[in-house]
């Protein structure tokens, strides 16, 4: 099968176009001829190394984490898929390689696609569906009446996360650029920002919760906007304690999460508020929920730009300059 590979670390890296074996599959595996894949900022991060002490992938490998296709084979144990339907997942780690024709995906971290989607808009849902999913409704436990505070509202966490909390019955405020504020209004956000003539901090007050995904400035500013007892969420780090002991870190690894993230709990601590980081995990029975949502019109995706297959270079440094509205998707069938 044809697949872009690392062959090795580096910011200048481009994975390269080569022909690999099929996929091992396993008794609970499907084997899915991938008709999209999602392009996400976590791509070129593990392409940077970022990552290596977290998910230690030894070159050469596939890159991608999220897909949409169609099952061509099953496995033995496999009970609730079958050869043909039309599925989308975010494959686990140590188990990626989306940038391909063909993927072998453990049953559990697979859904039945939304009906309603085409193949390239299923494929930019994985990912920061279950971000936004994960964060809002079982970290934060968002509440019906509570404000949330979601920052870059028009890149593909923001996107969805806007749509996802306004759904919860949420107050819904986010930052973007002038070029893009009637995109995020249109998804349901109640206070906009123009993140480059206005400063967030001077403007919101009491939130209950918010979703951090920029710059550590921006995360110390972001606990000052909470009520005491308000919940931080960062999934750009740094990683905690606790985020160490739910991957099984060894010891070393966790004195480094420790330390990284020392600043921001003692911060965090003083102001009465909670702060924590999560790091999305793949989700089968999540992504049916999702699949609800978005076939019931509650949630649509918002897709920037499609790439063909041969394009997919091009694609990781398009969603690395951070300017993409929603998400960029390639066209692998």
């Amino acid at each position: 099968m044809k697949a872009f590979v690392l062959t090795r670390y580096g910011k200048k890296v481009a994975p390269i176009a080569m022909e690999m074996p099929d996929p091992k599959m396993f008794e609970n595996d499907v084997l899915i001829e991938v008709h999209a894949t999602g392009v996400n900022p976590l791509d070129s991060k593990i392409r940077d190394g970022e990552f290596k002490l977290l998910l230690p992938y030894k070159p050469p490998f596939i890159l991608g984490h999220e897909l949409a296709g169609r099952v061509v084979k099953v496995g033995g144990n496999v009970k609730n898929i079958k050869v043909g339907d039309e599925v989308y997942a975010r494959p686990t780690d140590h188990r990626i390689g989306t940038f391909a024709e063909f993927i072998a995906v453990d049953e559990k971290d697979v859904a039945l696609k939304p009906k309603s989607l085409t193949m390239e808009e299923a494929a930019s849902i994985p990912l920061v569906g279950l971000t936004a999913w994960q964060v809002l409704i079982e970290k934060a436990k968002l509440k019906k009446g509570e404000k949330v505070f979601i920052q870059a509202g028009s890149g593909g966490v923001g996107t969805f996360a806007i749509q996802l909390a306004k759904s919860m019955g949420a107050t819904v405020a986010t930052t973007t650029s002038a070029a893009n504020m009637e995109v995020v209004k249109s998804l349901g956000a109640d206070v906009v920002i123009d993140y480059k003539k206005e400063d967030f901090e001077t403007i919101l007050k009491d939130y209950d919760v918010v979703i951090n995904s920029q710059d550590t400035k921006t995360l110390y500013k972001s606990l000052g906007i909470l009520r005491k007892g308000g919940r931080l969420i960062s999934i750009s780090g740094p990683p905690d304690t606790r985020f160490a002991d739910d991957l099984g870190a060894p010891w070393l690894l966790k004195m480094v999460m420790f330390c990284l993230s020392y600043g921001v709990r003692k911060k965090a601590k003083k102001l009465n508020v909670e702060y924590s980081f999560h790091f999305m995990k793949s989700d089968g029975k999540a992504l049916s929920e999702i699949s609800t949502l978005i076939d019931s019109s509650i949630i649509r995706p918002v897709v920037d730009k499609v790439f063909s297959f041969d394009e997919a270079n091009d694609a990781l440094t398009y969603v690395q300059r951070g300017h993409a509205k929603g998400k960029v998707v390639i066209k692998v069938k």
